[in-house]
């Protein structure tokens, strides 16, 4: 007979068996009703989270969007604000060297003028006065001076109001690119997306960086360089306004003095030709008397001679007279005669002596032993105021000369220098054609 094998365990009676699987039942519907629970409040938070993040999102390109525009306008700004300064470099550039240009022009009239002031110093004797003509190159030479040094500080200031430009240009191109490299930077954000390859957790992404500015810092210091560009171009704008004004100021001041010179040399000239044709027909007059006076002479030193042979012709008959023998030895009319005819010779002679000694020096008179003591005669002084007015006429003629050579020097500052050719040779003193009167006549004198 088979036996019943039964398996030793725990027994649980029937009501743990409905206990545990109410107990089974009931929580199981309670971790549904909390998985529900959990799944419900997933799915709104997976819904509010989505949303967030996808107007979170939204606003954030958005903000980037308006970032842009931002930092484009100013980039806009910045590009025009340099292109204005590049424009106005390059005006000021040119205006400093017309400044420049015409600073250097000046040295021309300024050799001119101290050229002229030492041709002048070679005037002689009374011809070395200080005439207007002397006045009017001193006071060239002070005005090309004071224009010199007016267009000296307006180089000086263009080149200063130039390096500030230069900062302010560096200033705004370091700006600019920064702002290029923000956009930049912004337009690859903005580009990126949820599917983007190069995406990628960071560390500490939210750190503040160092240096890192607040938005008014950022927006002051572009508007500081906009506003300070805007200051120093108008500065230089105001520069050049006031250089090109001294150019013309300058440019007519030297050119109004150029005028007045020549016009003194031209005045001044005429004025010696005036004097110069004076004393070439006081020249020529004296020649003449001193020519008539010589003649004259001749005539009283031939009357003279002519006289002394008729005087020692009555000494020779008187004395012939005195050896008549005795009582023939008488006072007659013949010896009256004769003797009268001694007497009148002699004041005769005596006369033309004194005449011929008022006409000639006495180492010009005629052999014969005949001498007055006159201190000055009139051949004499005509021979010495004759020489005085070759004199004065050379004198004149050089400072002709040299005054002719001043205005052909000054022809300089009107004639292009490839076509100045000189009238006057500075060395030999003539044209180079034909000699001149003048010239000619200073030759003659030489």
């Amino acid at each position: 007979m088979a036996t019943l094998s039964v398996k030793p365990s725990r027994r649980f009676q029937l009501p743990d068996w409905h206990t545990n699987s109410y107990l089974l039942s009931t929580n199981a519907q309670l971790q549904r009703d909390a998985s529900h629970q959990i799944r419900q409040e997933a799915r709104v938070l997976r819904n509010e989270t989505n949303n967030q993040t996808i107007w979170d999102e939204h606003d954030n390109r958005t903000r980037l969007v308006e970032r842009i525009d931002t930092v484009n306008r100013w980039k806009e700004m910045l590009d025009k604000c340099l292109t204005d300064l590049d424009a106005e470099i390059d005006a000021l550039t040119q205006m400093k060297e017309s400044a420049e240009q015409n600073l250097q022009a000046k040295n021309l009239p300024l050799d001119v003028a101290i050229e002229c002031l030492t041709l002048r110093e070679s005037r002689r004797d009374i011809d070395v006065v200080k005439d207007p003509v002397e006045d009017e190159l001193h006071k060239e030479v002070e005005v090309i001076e004071a224009t010199k040094k007016a267009l000296q500080q307006k180089v000086s200031q263009a080149f200063e109001q130039l390096c500030l430009l230069q900062e302010v240009q560096q200033q705004l191109n370091s700006d600019h690119r920064g702002k290029m490299e923000t956009l930049e930077i912004d337009r690859g954000c903005l580009s990126l997306n949820l599917r983007s390859p190069n995406i990628s957790l960071k560390v500490d992404p939210t750190r503040v960086p160092d240096g890192s500015t607040t938005l008014q810092q950022w927006d002051d210091f572009s508007r500081f360089n906009k506003d300070r560009a805007e200051a120093e171009m108008k500065a230089a704008t105001e520069l050049r306004e006031a250089t090109a004004l001294t150019i013309a100021e300058t440019n007519n001041e030297l050119e109004a003095q150029r005028v007045a010179t020549e016009f003194a040399f031209r005045k001044r000239l005429r004025e010696m030709e005036k004097v110069y044709s004076e004393l070439k027909w006081q020249e020529k007059n004296t020649l003449e008397e001193i020519a008539e006076l010589q003649e004259d002479i001749r005539h009283l030193e031939e009357d003279l001679r002519t006289k002394l042979l008729s005087l020692k012709l009555s000494h020779t008959r008187l004395e012939a007279r005195t050896y008549r023998p005795n009582v023939e030895l008488c006072r007659d009319q013949a010896q009256y005669g004769l003797t009268d005819e001694v007497h009148q010779l002699e004041a005769t002679i005596a006369a033309l002596k004194q005449k011929l000694a008022q006409a000639q020096p006495p180492s010009l008179m005629g052999a014969g032993g005949l001498s007055m003591s006159f201190p000055r005669d009139a051949l004499d002084a005509l021979c010495k105021h004759l020489a005085r007015l070759q004199a004065d006429i050379a004198c004149k003629a050089n400072s002709m000369l040299l005054d002719t050579k001043c205005m052909d020097t000054r022809r300089k500052l009107t004639v292009p220098a490839e076509r100045f050719v000189p009238e006057v040779d500075t060395f030999t003193r003539t044209t180079n054609s034909t000699l001149s009167p003048l010239k000619s006549c200073q030759l003659e004198l030489a």
